[in-house]
């Protein structure tokens, strides 16, 4: 029992260890992003490199999402033309959303909301999963468990399914059942 525990805790360290390392990387490669206090503080070299580090990052084999040359010139462009207020990251996209000359900064800025994001959709999957599977459902098989977690997960697909198709592929797929729908 201790060895089985020792085992768990250890499992735990390493996945932990493993989200902070995540977290760190992601702050090193979007950190210039968070606040426009921080744009306005960088200097000229600080801020060029920190835009050629998220092309880089941002690199997908041979394809770049932004290119970095090009962020660097509308970052210092966006620095002068926006409000002195301190802003978030969401604040400097919806100052710039309806403005088409900061495309390079626009994806930047989309994809650093979006990764929050990506990693809290996991965590939320795993809570309705304890949800799901209560005291109760103990005994529920797991083609039945995982049918109940895609729809809690996915609810908003689920939303766009029309149910009218659904029962006629249903009932096409056996002709006893064509009666119980019609």
């Amino acid at each position: 029992m201790t060895n089985y525990f020792l085992c768990v805790v250890d499992q735990a360290i390493v996945s932990l260890n493993s989200r902070f390392e995540q977290y760190q990387e992601y702050e090193k490669t979007f950190a210039f992003l968070f606040t426009s206090d921080k744009l306005r503080s960088l200097e000229d070299n600080d801020l060029k490199s920190c835009c050629l580090r998220l092309e880089a990052a941002l690199k997908h084999d041979e394809v770049y999402d932004i290119d970095g040359t090009d962020l660097y010139v509308e970052l210092k462009l966006l620095v002068h033309s926006m409000p002195k207020e301190k802003m978030g990251p969401i604040g400097i996209l919806e100052s710039i959303k309806h403005l088409d000359c900061f495309t390079n900064t626009t994806i930047a800025y989309r994809i650093l909301l979006t990764i929050p994001v990506t990693v809290a959709l996991v965590e939320r999957s795993f809570s309705k999963l304890k949800l799901i599977k209560t005291y109760l459902r103990s005994t529920m098989s797991q083609e039945r468990l995982n049918g109940l977690a895609m729809i809690s997960i996915e609810q908003d697909m689920l939303k766009t399914i029309d149910y009218k198709d659904l029962i006629e592929e249903f009932a096409s797929k056996n002709a006893r059942r064509m009666a119980l729908f019609i």
